[in-house]
Parts: structure tokens; C-alpha cells; sequence
């Protein structure tokens, strides 16, 4: 009988769990598969990046199901690789360690009054309304009227959908309970959407905008100035004869139209960048200013040049998503201007180290995306072990690193664990004729583990 592949994935998001299927789901080297997560739950931004409101995209996570029920997998929940458990600890129970930590830092914008008060990373918010339990208690001043959101990419679209969504909206989701009772209190009624090039270089998907028109009560609208597109820019969309762009066109500028008259408006602003948030005169934001651009041709495509003109738009909030970057590991060389660990095709330059998933290639693509990046990874796993170039691990026994695990952490949750958490939650849902009503701390989702 061939030998048994020990691997440990260390992130339990959608990249760890397209690498321990693609490794459970060959039939030539047997596997066994351990994973490991910081939190309870599982999922990762399948449970606490994606909307509330986009119930369907998280049905992936019945396929995540399907890999944690094969043979050889196990689940380590509440364990964090680093505290709980050291990376040379790891090594020497397993053949191979695999990292799908993700990309957990948000970029800055770098502009002046980035920290006044009322100034957030958009991924905090997101956390926030998703019930993760590190951002439950954050707090966000939506007294305010008026929002800002820098960035047209698909998790800013959902920020801004969120803030504009009526209550009734919303109970119907699995939004946190926190989030849904201070998002029915809030008194947003205008919100921005800001990008800093035109209509056909935004990064959000068709879908995303789409919806922003099928608000309850909420209108989308577009400057007709803005949304018309330029010279450079109409060449290039006829150019590349995409019908996904075009449809897309279409419909930011459909927005242009009148407004109904619903009681809140989004408003999608293109060919501005911010330069600067104002002080309301306390320390918190009372003010963004905005530099209008214009798109030129360069050496990489085209681009957004400031015109020189500015205008200042009054906000009491501002959310930025201007992208994300991973954050180090302990032990693993890092590229702080990438934010990756540096790899070949999924090779860390440290025998039996690889990665998958955004700390592999950066934040970029969908959560499909990650499917082909975790295939290469575990090729290599795969290739790297049939060659003899994976050593043994001193420790081969399985059951050695769960007593090990256990004796530091009494309150390891294993899938099973994890089982009851979720029935707990969509029990609760089912009573509030909702999706789930989610665990928000780590001390909820433990008292609804399995007696």
C-alpha cells in the first residue's frame, strides 16, 4: 500500500477547501487532511465576506461539506497556527503545510484625514454585518446622512447596497442581529459610490450593478456627464466587443434617468479620486474631497489623470475598499509590497511549505477562482511527494497532534462540533423565518457545540 500524504491547511476559507478536495479527491497517493481555523466557524469570506443578501453565492459551502465528510479529513476549529500551535510544531506531524490565511489587510488610500473619526476600512464593516466575532463591537456613526464609499469594485457595491437597504430587506437575510437592529436605526439616506475611473474600467460585475436598481426603496443613479463614455474609452469597448461591458454600460447609464423619488439615493460617481477627507472642525470626518480625472492612454492601457479640478462632497462616513493585501506568516518569507508569500506556482522556497489561495497570488478573481489556483498547489504537493522530495514526518500518528492540540486548547471544535453550531443557527433562523440568525462570539458558537 502506497504511503499516506499528511497535510495540514492552515485557513478553512474556500482556497483551503478547494486544496483539501482536489488532494481527498485523486485516487493515486492516499491523503489524510487536517485543517486548521483561527475561529470556530468555518468558510471564511464565504461566511463573513460575502452579502447578507446574496444567499445563493454561499451555497458553495454544501460542496465544502461534501469534503468534510471523505475519509481523512479532519477539522481543527479555534486553533491559531502561531499561538496554539507553532509552524516547526506542525512540521514534524505532517509531510507538507499548506497556508490559505487570505488577504486579512485592507489598503490605504494615503490621503489627509484617513483617520479622522468616521473614516473605516470597508472590510470592517463588512466583518461587522457579517457577525464575525472580531468587528461585532465595532462601531459606526450611521446617524450620518450621508456616505461615502471609495471604490466600485464589488465589495464596495455591497457596502453601499447594505447601506441602503430597507430593514424589511434585510430581516430577510442572515445579516448579524447586531447590524440588522443599527442598520434599521440608521439615518443614511444618501450614499456615494466612488470611482476613479469611467464606466467602463469599474471592476464590479453586471449582476452587482444591476441589483442596485431593484432596491426597495432606494433609487441608483448616474451624472449623465460621467457615465458617457470618452473618446479613448468608447474605441476601446468597441474594440473589444465585450457584451458583458457593454450590458453593463447600459445600465449606469439607465441610471441617469430621473430618480423616482424613493426616500434613499446611491449615487454612482465616476472619474473622481478622493484627495482628501475634511474635519467637521470635532476630529471626525465632515467632508470628502474629490479630484476629477480624466481617462488618457498609457503604456499599460488606459488610465485616470487628475484635470486639476476638485469639488468637496459632504459625508459624515467613509468607508475605502481600494483592495486588500495578506499580512505575514511566522517562519515564511513575505513581500510586503505584493502582500504574498513569494512562490512558484505554489512552492514556498522552504521544503514542503506551499500556499493557495490570495496569499498566494494576491486578492484578484472570485471565490470559483480560487478552484484552478488550489489544482496547482496540490499538484505540486502531490508531484513533490511521489518524488521523495517531501521527508517523513518524525510524528506520523494522527491522533499524536489532536492531543497535542488538546492539551494547549480545551475548546478544540472539531466538524462535528461545528454541526451543531450551524444547526443551532439555522434552527434559530427558521423561528425568524430567515436563512440562519448567526453565533457572533467565539463564547456562542462553543455553548452550541455538541454536548
Amino acid at each position: 500500500m502506497p504511503d499516506i500524504l499528511r497535510v495540514a491547511v492552515v485557513g478553512a476559507g474556500p482556497a483551503g477547501f478547494f486544496l483539501a478536495e482536489k488532494l481527498l479527491g485523486q485516487a493515486e497517493t492516499p491523503c489524510e487532511i487536517d485543517l486548521y481555523e483561527r475561529l470556530p466557524a468555518p468558510y471564511g469570506l464565504v461566511r463573513f465576506g460575502v452579502a447578507p443578501d446574496h444567499e445563493k453565492i454561499k451555497a458553495v459551502t454544501r460542496s465544502f461539506d461534501k469534503v468534510a465528510a471523505r475519509p481523512g479529513f479532519r477539522y481543527f476549529g479555534n486553533v491559531e497556527v502561531g499561538e496554539t500551535v507553532t509552524l516547526d510544531e506542525l512540521r514534524q506531524h505532517y509531510h507538507a503545510l499548506a497556508f490559505a490565511t487570505g488577504a486579512q489587510s485592507d489598503r490605504r488610500m494615503g490621503i489627509p484625514g484617513e483617520d479622522l473619526a468616521g473614516s473605516h476600512p470597508a472590510t470592517e464593516f463588512v466583518a461587522w454585518y457579517n457577525g464575525h466575532p472580531d468587528f461585532r463591537d465595532r462601531r459606526f456613526n450611521l446617524a450620518a446622512s450621508r456616505v461615502a464609499v471609495v471604490g466600485v469594485g464589488n465589495v464596495a457595491v455591497d457596502v453601499a447596497r447594505i447601506l441602503a437597504r430597507t430593514p424589511a430587506e434585510l430581516g430577510r437575510t442572515d445579516v448579524a442581529d447586531h447590524a440588522l437592529d443599527a442598520l434599521a436605526a440608521s439615518g443614511v439616506r444618501e450614499v456615494y459610490l466612488l470611482g476613479r475611473r469611467g464606466p467602463a474600467q469599474a471592476a464590479f460585475t453586471t449582476p452587482e450593478v444591476k441589483e442596485l436598481g431593484e432596491m426597495e426603496q432606494a433609487d441608483a443613479c448616474t451624472i449623465p456627464a460621467e457615465v458617457t463614455l470618452d473618446p479613448l474609452s468608447a474605441a476601446q469597448v468597441e474594440q473589444d466587443d465585450d457584451a458583458t461591458v457593454k450590458r453593463k454600460i447600459e445600465v449606469l447609464q439607465g441610471f441617469a434617468a430621473a430618480p423616482s423619488g424613493k426616500p434613499k439615493r446611491l449615487t454612482i460617481r465616476f472619474l473622481v479620486s478622493p484627495i482628501a477627507l475634511l474635519d467637521d472642525g470635532t476630529g471626525a470626518v465632515g467632508g470628502i474631497r474629490l479630484g476629477h480625472n480624466r481617462i488618457v492612454s498609457g503604456p499599460r492601457g488606459l488610465s485616470a489623470e487628475p484635470t486639476g479640478t476638485t469639488e468637496d462632497l459632504p459625508v459624515e462616513l467613509v468607508f475605502r475598499s481600494v483592495g486588500y493585501k495578506g499580512l505575514p506568516i511566522a517562519g515564511l518569507p513575505f513581500d510586503e509590497k505584493s502582500g504574498v508569500v513569494p512562490n512558484q506556482a505554489g512552492r514556498v522556497a522552504i521544503p514542503g511549505i506551499y500556499v493557495t489561495g490570495w496569499i498566494k497570488r494576491g486578492p484578484s478573481g472570485v471565490i470559483g477562482t480560487n478552484k484552478p489556483d488550489a489544482a496547482e498547489t496540490a499538484q505540486c504537493i502531490l508531484d513533490d511527494f511521489r518524488a521523495g522530495r517531501l521527508l517523513p514526518p518524525p510524528s506520523s500518528a494522527a491522533q499524536i497532534i489532536e492531543t497535542t492540540l488538546r492539551t494547549r486548547q480545551a475548546d478544540v471544535v472539531t466538524w462535528a462540533d461545528w454541526t451543531a453550531i450551524n444547526a443551532t443557527e439555522t434552527t434559530r433562523g427558521k423561528a425568524a423565518g430567515r436563512p440562519r440568525v448567526k453565533c457572533t462570539s467565539v463564547s456562542e458558537m462553543l455553548a452550541a457545540r455538541t454536548p
